[in-house]
């Protein structure tokens, strides 16, 4: 909240969709295993709407741009993001023009959101490219040129992002397996009072 809310009041900050893809999963990833589940949904759109954003517009910028990652190869979409391949373009004009807008202008706000978006992107598309550091790295800088973003920022923000991801999700196993102990002792505690024979009164 603190991130998108310094990110909002920028005087150069223009909203476009992948900066919400970056919002959306960035969100999605590190509420995984909250509890109860079905307040996620409403938790995400007070996040989003306290901005003075609309939550709708956000999931649908990001589901589209999550459709078009899984419809494509990861080199075609790097070819994309790079402005080499007009044809994907073509068929996404408004992503297209989001693309142009954002390399053609040298205010544009970069931001960590919108690298998370990027990088959900190549993530989608496939998943081995941003296991796989030197075609993660490859990919990041030929889009960086392409869209004239912070290069070594962009890297730098990613790999916190990643590293972020790696221990909640060592915190979230670490607990799972504190309550599947507490569980078990529990059970266990139980079935030892159960066979425990009250002798009969004499």
């Amino acid at each position: 909240m603190v991130e998108m809310h310094l990110v909002s009041v920028n005087v150069n900050f223009v909203y476009d969709p992948f900066y919400a893809l970056g919002v959306v999963t960035a969100f999605y990833r590190f509420m995984q295993g909250y509890s109860p589940e079905t307040d996620k949904e409403s938790i995400f759109s007070a996040l989003v709407q306290a901005q003075a954003n609309d939550p709708t517009k956000y999931r649908a910028d990001a589901k589209k741009l999550e459709e078009l990652a899984k419809e494509i190869s990861a080199s075609e979409l790097v070819s994309w993001l790079s402005l080499a391949d007009g044809n994907i373009g073509h068929r996404y004009p408004d992503l297209q023009e989001s693309l142009k807008a954002i390399a053609n202008n040298p205010k544009f706000k970069y931001s960590r959101l919108f690298a998370i978006g990027l990088f959900s992107l190549l993530e989608l598309s496939e998943p081995e490219l941003v296991t796989n550091e030197s075609r993660r790295v490859d990919a990041l800088k030929k889009i960086s040129t392409a869209l004239n973003l912070p290069e070594e920022k962009l890297l730098k923000d990613l790999d916190l992002y990643r590293d972020n991801l790696e221990k909640i999700g060592q915190a979230r196993r670490a607990m799972e397996d504190t309550l599947q102990a507490a569980r078990k002792k529990r059970e266990q505690r139980a079935s030892e009072k159960a066979a425990v024979v009250t002798p009969p009164n004499s």
